[in-house]
């Protein structure tokens, strides 16, 4: 449930990471300047005794994180795989987030796979093991199928994780409405637009037939994908809470040493897993929007092998279209190109410059083509054109979230593979090919062959609309009437005033604690 109580959430986060010792591992791990540390200690360190305590046998990081719950784990699996964002050491802490959880019984496993397949478990397979990987959300088991003795692997979710994820959401929802209030130049971001995106993402993995059919799609868009494999979904042993695969051999993706000892080339690995996700978020639209290492292995025959599809993107042919280009141009270093795209697609307000917009971007993207291979990061690409766009009002585009964020963290999983590996080199064959066959006179005639077959088939209710339009227009609403917007005003008021009410009730009641 919504609300200022939720503030208690808020607070708990900052008191958890000071008691568990997370807060200047974490600080320190972004490089925090003086004034931020400053803010950060004085408001976590007075409400310490509120902060979990978590599991005192992890490092601080990672047992604030699990103490938090699920969707803190989730934010610790993507900087787990961004060693050069938070470093080294902290990114090898954070990597028992991907599959290395605490597990919950064997018990309770097979209780849930027998109320969900309504069979016993005994009479489905023929072996059931203990955990073999635990996540934020659920844990997998290996198994044997009784009918066949096919090795299978099967993912049973975590008890009440819907709950546990429900109250986490909440409190996020609550920060970005805090955020919005209280910070106007904010709004572009869309917070809550934000928060809704990753809701909506966590309720599609929550639930596994949801996770199986994506699969099941994935699998049919990849199907002639050179050196990729997926497990194929055994549906008569799946439903809602629990879904049955293929088992996958193979070493991990993030254990370099197991892949050194199986003779698989890091380079080619490295390359083939970035261009791999071009090539999914590009060619089909449709991409594992959750490839971090724990969701990656490498088969023994060197091809990569992905799992886990609770998390999947989905982008039409037109962002497609805008995303390469914006790639593309920044390949190219045609910043004016760039910059007419994000008008184009009407990301930037249309009162602005263009050609000021294309200076600053090439602000952004000189000074990163003039590094070293190694330190040429689309991540770093991002953080700069965030602060480019935030000068010029560009909006948080909700659509682009999961794009840009997987992007990123197959970035680091390719960089755990091969540290000098060039991003934009490898980056673009896959960018070109595609905008060769995508805005070049091929693309024109599709387009033009598309947009013929659906005004054919809305041709009989085309007139009708046209009339509707016409006589909507000569008869325009009412203007909103004053009383109704002072109404809205006063709502927003009275919600404001609730929220500083309830912010002050948590510090009176702090203050008669101690």
């Amino acid at each position: 449930m919504r609300g200022p109580h939720n503030i208690w959430r808020l607070i708990r986060t900052g008191a958890t990471l000071e008691r568990t010792g997370a807060m200047n591992v974490v600080l320190d791990a972004f490089e925090a300047p003086p004034a931020l540390r400053f803010v950060a200690r004085a408001l976590g360190l007075p409400f310490k005794w509120l902060g979990y305590a978590g599991d005192p046998n992890m490092p601080p990081a990672t047992r604030a994180l699990t103490a938090l719950g699920p969707a803190y784990i989730k934010f610790g699996q993507i900087l787990s795989t961004r060693p050069d964002v938070v470093g080294d050491e902290l990114a090898i802490q954070l990597r028992v987030l991907q599959d290395k959880l605490p597990p919950f019984s064997v018990q309770e496993a097979k209780a849930e796979v027998e109320r969900e397949l309504g069979l016993p478990v005994d009479q489905i397979f023929s072996d059931f093991s203990a955990p073999v990987a635990a996540a934020s959300i659920a844990q997998v088991h290996k198994a044997t199928l009784a009918s066949n003795n096919e090795a299978v692997a099967v993912k049973v979710l975590r008890p009440n994780i819907e709950r546990a994820f429900r109250k986490d959401i909440d409190a996020f929802y609550l920060a970005a409405r805090m955020v919005e209030i209280f910070s106007p130049g904010s709004r572009r971001l869309r917070p809550i637009e934000v928060i809704e995106h990753f809701d909506g993402v966590v309720r599609g993995e929550l639930d596994l037939r949801l996770e199986s059919s994506a699969a099941s799609e994935f699998a049919a868009n990849t199907k002639n994908d050179d050196g990729f494999q997926l497990p194929v979904i055994k549906w008569e042993y799946s439903a809602r809470r629990v879904m049955t695969l293929e088992w996958a051999d193979g070493a991990p993706m993030g254990d370099n040493a197991a892949i050194d000892a199986a003779g698989h080339d890091r380079v080619a690995l490295s390359e083939r897993v970035l261009q791999l996700f071009l090539n999914h978020a590009l060619r089909d639209g449709y991409f594992h929007a959750d490839m971090h290492q724990g969701n990656l292995k490498v088969a023994p025959n060197g091809d990569i092998i992905a799992y886990d599809f609770g998390i999947m993107g989905h982008i039409d042919e037109y962002t497609r279209r805008v995303y390469a280009e914006i790639l593309f141009g920044f390949i190219r270093k045609d910043y004016k190109r760039v910059a007419e795209v994000h008008f184009e697609a009407g990301y930037v307000p249309a009162d602005k410059d263009v050609d000021d917009f294309a200076r600053a971007l090439r602000a952004v993207g000189e000074p990163i083509f003039g590094m070293d291979a190694n330190h040429i990061s689309m991540a770093r690409l991002l953080s700069y054109l965030f602060e480019v766009t935030e000068r010029f009002g560009m909006e948080t585009r909700t659509e682009l979230i999961l794009l840009q964020r997987t992007m990123v963290v197959v970035e680091g999983v390719a960089r755990s593979l091969n540290p000098q590996i060039n991003i934009w080199q490898v980056a673009s064959p896959i960018v070109t090919d595609y905008i060769s066959k995508s805005i070049g006179p091929k693309a024109v005639l599709t387009d033009l062959a598309n947009t013929a077959r659906v005004i054919a088939r809305f041709g009989p209710r085309l007139p009708g609309m046209v009339e509707a339009a016409l006589i909507k227009q000569n008869n325009p609403e009412p203007p909103t009437s004053r009383r109704g917007l002072l109404e809205r005003m006063f709502l927003a008021v009275l919600f404001g005033v609730s929220i500083g009410i309830g912010g002050a009730a948590c510090l009176i009641l702090v203050d008669l604690a101690f």
